[in-house]
């Protein structure tokens, strides 16, 4: 999952550094009148619009594998697993313990007779 989450982060800072470079090249174009100032305001616009529907796809893609993942190896399944088998040899533990206590009180009293 760290993993993941690195590429993920690594994405949104090349689309930080995109838009800043983006929006460095318009403003570049509006000073040299080869664009109108509405219209660097328009294009930068529909650049954060698209960049917001790509990520929100990105991020819906990256929950579904995600979820299959989880579901392939079914984390949740085999830690409900574990824990059983905790429990289970803790109960076993214990009627070990209780096994030896009654052995150790019968010999006692064997002895004392």
């Amino acid at each position: 999952m760290d993993t993941i989450k690195n590429f993920v982060y690594a994405g949104l800072g090349l689309a930080t550094l995109t838009t800043d470079k983006i929006k460095e090249t318009i403003d570049d174009l509006v000073e040299k009148g080869k664009i109108s100032d509405t219209e660097g305001k328009r294009i930068i616009e529909d650049f954060l619009n698209s960049t917001e529907e790509k990520r929100n796809e990105f991020e819906s893609k990256i929950k579904k594998t995600s979820a299959k993942i989880s579901e392939t190896f079914d984390f949740n399944k085999k830690e409900n697993e574990m824990n059983a088998l905790k429990e289970r040899i803790k109960d076993l533990e214990n009627e070990i313990s209780n096994m030896k206590n009654t052995t150790t009180k019968k010999k006692t009293t064997t002895t004392k007779k």
